[in-house]
């Protein structure tokens, strides 16, 4: 059975089993928790009615991801600003849907 959920303004297709990385969530490596927005259910190419569907997921880890660079500049003005960003992340184990 797999499961579409919304957390931390975007959608992730789950499954039991997955693992995936969203927007830091509140808890420690271990922990249980419940994923609520669930937007769509099915099993086998069938659809089933989201509202009776809960995803349950396992902490692993609170993590940071990739750096992204932001640099700006502007031509001819001597103006050049260079900065970094490490987004905090939290990875996932789903752990149940249905």
């Amino acid at each position: 059975m797999f499961a579409v959920v919304r957390t931390g303004g975007k959608q992730y297709r789950v499954a039991a089993g997955d693992k995936i990385a969203v927007e830091k969530l509140a808890g420690e490596a271990g922990e249980t928790i419940t994923l609520g927005d669930v937007l769509l259910a099915g099993k086998d190419g069938e659809i089933a009615d989201a509202a009776n569907v809960t995803v349950s997921a396992e902490i692993i880890a609170q993590a940071k991801s990739e750096k992204v660079v932001v640099f700006k500049k502007r031509r001819r003005h001597n103006y050049r600003r260079k900065n970094g960003h490490r987004q905090q992340m939290t990875l996932l184990r789903i752990v149940s849907v249905g």
